[in-house]
């Protein structure tokens, strides 16, 4: 067992100084109690410990800030590319959904990078990959240039992606695991209004420089991430899955309300992470493409939420909201870009009603309230389309139905399986396969995006705009069927309790603090400490 290393307490150091004063730790994986006047949520982490997850959890976060800006930029910077740089509608398409299929490689990467050098450096890793990709796009001379630095922004994404939600999952508390697990997607949001934001802002420019502007800007939130990284700690099951014991109970001793409960949430993180620790990145992979039905269970309800949340066409409509509200009836560019603003409004302060609610009533009835009002949504912008065809709705009252309709889309989006998506897939798998399994998920999810965004023009001149969004309403649909079928609720749950819904061995991981007598405990504890010395 290694000795306990320097980098979490000096990596942290401050940070975790400054949340421990007069406090009084919550067990970072137990099933707590509900106070009857807040009914769970966020506040069941009391004291310090809140603070504490909650401030790691907003820093792991702010990469997703680079993607939604990525893409809510894109959104107004196509129009003006198109202007500077001549480009056909197949490279449009091509600029647009490249970089979810490239962000493929960082994702199926990411689950053996953060496995090999830490969530932490690998959420570094990827705001640095970004840096380089938006520099190069900044000061592109050709679209050619363009793609490559894309491409290279891509890669970074999909680390981003993929990364974050698994730290969360695995230092955040049981009973406020899906509140914190969904600030990658309110940051994601966030970005994205931000995109929308600098298009109104930067419109103005003279051409040629406005975009690049509106890209360059997309630089400074990954800059932030080098302070992330100084003061966040690791994952305390990636240290365990090290034989980092020690510096395993360093971290968790934060976030527990005593060192006795400390100790039992490390046997219980042991015990899970004994088979992760056993086998090869290699054996995780066969584990996943030879699944037993348990895991198949797993990756059903897992890969099926990521593919539902983008066949929806959430990105055609982030991507291409001012092309759909320009064929609704909307001419001017300063409406159509203040209209996407709106929209990104509505993604952005919905997403606070989900993380008020995921820990509360739960995963599943957030997921059947937001498929239902996505299908609703789409179903009323593919007819107020199709009338605007056959002239029997005037131009003005199609636009307003559309950025009502693209709004509510948003905002049903928003408060379920926008960031319900990834608090599932981060909290479902064994930590034997987690970081690999978010990785394919997120990678199916990515492709899935992709393909509706590289396809969406072509596909609305094939069966004109509204027969494209009557597609999506019915594939919206079958999730609402998809979400009673096959997801389960996981709310309260311990991450090492949750494989008993699947029917597999979770909940014999969960009583080993029944089975362990206190001297049992007080023995492990011995132990640990000695190898820390």
């Amino acid at each position: 067992m290694r000795t306990q290393g320097a980098g979490v307490a000096a990596g942290s150091g401050s940070l975790l100084d400054f949340f421990r004063r007069k406090s009084k730790y919550a067990r970072m994986d137990d099933v707590l109690p509900q106070d009857p006047e807040d009914g769970g949520g966020i506040s069941s982490v009391r004291g310090s410990s809140r603070r504490y997850v909650f401030a790691c959890s907003v820093f792991a976060s702010l990469n997703h800030v680079l993607l939604g800006y990525d893409i809510g930029v894109m959104s107004g910077c196509i129009i003006f590319i198109e202007k500077d740089l001549h480009i056909t509608e197949v490279q449009q398409e091509l600029l647009v959904g490249c970089l979810t299929f490239i962000s493929l490689l960082g994702c199926l990467a990411g689950g053996r990078t953060s496995d090999a050098i830490g969530r932490k450096r690998t959420i570094g890793l990827a705001a640095a990959v970004f840096q380089a990709g938006a520099a190069i796009m900044t000061f592109a001379p050709s679209f050619a240039t363009l793609m490559a630095g894309r491409l290279l922004a891509g890669v970074g994404i999909g680390f981003a992606v993929m990364v974050a939600p698994i730290y969360i999952s695995e230092i955040s508390p049981a009973m406020s695991r899906g509140s914190f697990a969904s600030f990658p997607e309110i940051f994601g949001s966030l970005g994205i209004l931000l995109g929308y934001v600098s298009n109104l802002a930067f419109a103005g420019l003279p051409d040629g420089v406005n975009w690049r502007v509106m890209l360059g800007a997309g630089v400074l939130p990954s800059v932030s991430i080098v302070f992330v990284i100084m003061v966040i700690p690791e994952s305390p099951r990636w240290l365990v899955m090290q034989g980092r014991a020690a510096d395993a109970r360093a971290v968790l001793l934060r976030v527990t309300d005593s060192e006795e409960e400390a100790m039992a949430r490390l046997v219980e993180i042991e015990q899970a992470a004994a088979a992760r620790v056993a086998n090869s990145g290699e054996a995780a992979w066969r584990e996943l493409l030879r699944p037993s039905p348990v895991i198949r269970r797993m990756l059903v309800a897992g890969l099926g939420v990521q593919f539902l949340q983008q066949i929806t066409a959430i990105d055609a409509l982030v991507y291409y909201s001012p092309t759909i509200f320009r064929n609704a009836g909307m001419a001017a560019e300063t409406q159509l870009l203040a209209a996407t603003v709106a929209v990104g409004f509505c993604k952005t302060a919905f997403i606070v009603v989900a993380i008020v609610l995921v820990d509360r009533v739960g995963r599943k009835p957030l997921l059947y309230a937001s498929t239902a009002g996505i299908t609703a949504c789409l179903s009323v912008l593919a007819a107020s389309l199709a009338l605007l065809e056959r002239g029997a709705l005037p131009a003005g009252a199609a636009a307003g139905l559309a950025v009502a309709a693209v709004c509510g889309f948003m905002t049903f989006f928003s408060v379920g399986i926008g960031p319900v998506n990834m608090v599932l897939s981060s909290e479902i798998f064994p930590l034997r396969l987690r970081a690999q399994a978010v990785g394919v998920g997120v990678a199916l999810n990515r492709t899935t995006s992709g393909a509706v965004s590289m396809s969406f023009l072509s596909v609305c001149g094939a069966v004109s705009l509204a027969g494209a969004f009557a597609a999506f309403a019915a594939a919206s649909a079958l999730s609402v069927a998809f979400v009673h079928w096959f997801v389960p609720e996981t709310r309260g749950k311990t991450l090492e309790q949750i494989e008993s819904l699947f029917g597999g061995g979770g909940a014999a991981l969960c009583e080993v603090e029944m089975e362990l007598g206190k001297g049992e405990l007080l023995e492990h504890k011995r132990l640990v400490s000695h190898a820390s010395n």
